[in-house]
């Protein structure tokens, strides 16, 4: 690959999440996330490799290097060779190290008839990074000769990128009186024992939309309500049986794609998180007791006016002027310090699910399914994602913990409530 094939500024900052995301990194963690698509038949290594050549440099915002500046991290036009298709790995979304790789902050990979794409999030959401995977997918196909027209989401590669795509929605959408939620208190925190360094145990979990959607549906629910709720009952009772001397409340983050209410074109983050929870002190909960919480709290907190002054609240904080002088040697350990505090301790993990992957009819039959990993936490405790394609829902708990209960006591209750899984994982034993 020669030539410059940015077209991009020469640098631009980071958005509200991506300081975040940044000030994380060490050396043992960076934000990392995955999606694979399964294809009919085994990948032709070449053809894709040819797909990324062509894809990147329709998507500047993903084909960049981080740099680190006196007071904030920034990024730059990446013009390494690069990104490399690669064979895959046993323990996947390991964390980068912005001076390895070529500084590239994306990974493809192959697995026999699977292509994953993994992504550092001070890059991009989950959203953003799915209209790059389907339009990498697309011009893949189109490298094997099939021909796939540019709908559903797929950009046409031989456009120039779009102003809107590198848009900091953030910034744009920051326009009413700020408003800091109330930091939640410390939760059940569902830690198990670590893992070796570089282990990262990921268990799958497929069964039907449709059944999914049938249990949910005879309880007046969504599917991503559903799932909640179960994982948020199957915690409550594994507290309840480890007996600790206080039980705290259980309570999940659940990312929230701002699009739909704010409507913006950017391929970057833009994203805020919710926090359903049960509180044990209150009394027990049956399961329905649960999904009815969460339905009920989705309903009122996702609202157009609550999530503005939350986000006009998170950017003002970036937008700090005291903030803005202090190095950034000093200002990441602060700003993980309160990760720890106001993103760590008032959950009990993470669930996430970025929903359908649509593609055109012609694109369809050539994709099996598909499936998303959500990197390590910052404490060894699963966190879980799920994704559908057709009438299959992937469900993956994806971790450092040795123990398997929270997977395990999941994919238990789908089945006891009518919901027929098969399960995969890498774990060795």
């Amino acid at each position: 690959m020669g030539g410059d094939r940015r077209t991009a500024g020469e640098w631009y900052t980071l958005d509200n999440a991506a300081v975040l995301y940044s000030a994380l990194q060490t050396e043992k963690y960076s934000a990392i996330y995955r999606f694979s698509a399964v294809m009919d038949r085994p990948v032709d290594r070449a053809a894709l490799q040819r797909a990324v050549d062509r894809t990147m440099p329709r998507f500047p915002t993903f084909g960049v290097r981080i740099k680190r500046g006196a007071f904030w991290y920034y990024f730059e036009p990446n013009r390494a060779p690069g990104p490399f298709v690669k064979e895959d790995i046993s323990n996947p979304c390991q964390p980068v190290r912005f001076r390895e790789d070529n500084g590239w902050l994306v990974r493809f990979y192959v697995y026999e008839k699977r292509i994953s794409l993994e992504v550092f999030h001070a890059v991009s959401d989950g959203a953003g990074a799915l209209v790059f995977f389907k339009t990498l997918l697309a011009v893949y196909l189109r490298e094997l000769g099939y021909d796939i027209p540019n709908t559903h989401g797929i950009l046409d590669v031989n456009e120039p990128p779009r102003p809107e795509e590198r848009e900091d929605a953030y910034g744009r959408y920051a326009t009413v009186r700020p408003r800091r939620e109330k930091r939640g208190k410390r939760a059940y925190p569902n830690n198990g024992t670590a893992e070796p360094f570089y282990t990262f145990n990921v268990t799958i979990g497929f069964c039907p939309v449709s059944a999914l959607k049938a249990r949910a549906g005879a309880r007046g629910a969504s599917i991503t309500e559903y799932l909640t709720a179960v994982l948020l009952k199957v915690l409550l009772d594994k507290q309840h049986r480890e007996a600790p001397r206080k039980e705290r409340p259980v309570a999940l983050a659940i990312p929230i794609n701002l699009r739909p209410w704010f409507p913006s074109d950017t391929l970057r983050n833009f994203i805020l998180t919710a926090r359903p929870a049960v509180d044990p002190a209150l009394g027990s909960y049956t399961f329905e007791e649960v999904l009815s919480q969460v339905h009920h709290y989705l309903r009122l907190t996702i609202s157009r006016q609550r999530m503005q002054a939350e986000l006009s609240g998170n950017v003002r904080f970036t937008r700090n002027r005291l903030l803005q002088l202090v190095p950034i040697v000093l200002k990441n350990p602060v700003m993980s310090l309160g990760y720890k505090l106001a993103g760590v301790l008032p959950y009990s993990g993470t669930y996430t699910n970025p929903g359908p992957f649509p593609v055109p009819a012609e694109m369809a039959p050539h994709i099996q399914r598909m499936e998303v990993i959500l990197g390590q936490a910052t404490t060894p405790r699963p966190n879980c994602a799920s994704m559908s394609y057709g009438d299959t829902m992937a469900i993956t708990f994806a971790g450092t913990e040795a123990e398997t209960d929270t997977e395990r006591e999941f994919f238990r209750f789908l089945v006891r409530d009518g919901v027929p899984v098969k399960v995969e994982s890498n774990r060795a034993r």
